[in-house]
């Protein structure tokens, strides 16, 4: 796969005809996409879990309660046990993947410890689990009209609320997605 056509640092928008409910009204960072598939986080789906119960479960004392009252994201379905971390690009840890020159994901628990102890990156985003694609499933959904794309901004990844991350990443093609219809076709 050529770098023209990967859509590491795009934005997945699921259209409003998604049935899969792991992703309806998702929006999903892609974080790789290469010739062995594609990987990537669901930014706009927070858990009960707050980052507080995550350093608990590591056994982190004394944490930032800062950092501890940031939710927990949901970051899709394949290995919900796995945690990452999207990050902007100040600081580099010991697994880090750069996605863009502004965004990082990190795997590695060094970023958690950062963050336990007020340490961390200036803005973050913690999930457990991931949205994983098979080489050329991601493109066939492509061809589906499963997804709309558009470039990553950290300030949609970073500084939206939740609820508003849907509706603004697909705004930023100029479409109100609140009124697409639910069927896809082909012209």
């Amino acid at each position: 796969m050529s770098a023209t056509t990967s859509l590491a640092n795009q934005l997945l928008i699921a259209m409003p005809g998604m049935q899969d409910p792991n992703f309806s009204s998702t929006v999903t960072l892609v974080c790789e996409h290469n010739d062995d598939g594609a990987l990537g986080i669901v930014i706009n789906r927070p858990l009960t879990l707050k980052l507080g119960g995550l350093f608990e479960q590591l056994e982190l004392a004394d944490a930032d309660a800062g950092a501890a009252s940031n939710p927990v994201l949901m970051g899709g379905p394949v290995g919900p046990e796995r945690g990452f971390v999207l990050h902007d690009a100040a600081h580099s840890y010991e697994h880090s993947l750069a996605v863009s020159s502004e965004i990082r994901l990190t795997l590695s628990r060094d970023v958690i410890d950062a963050m336990a102890h007020g340490r961390g990156p200036a803005k973050s985003l913690v999930a457990l689990g991931y949205a994983g694609w098979e080489p050329g499933q991601l493109e066939e959904e492509m061809l589906a009209n499963s997804w709309l794309t558009v470039a990553a901004t950290p300030q949609i990844v970073f500084d939206l609320p939740f609820a508003e991350r849907w509706s603004a990443a697909a705004g930023t093609l100029g479409i109100d997605i609140s009124r697409m219809s639910p069927d896809a076709g082909h012209a």
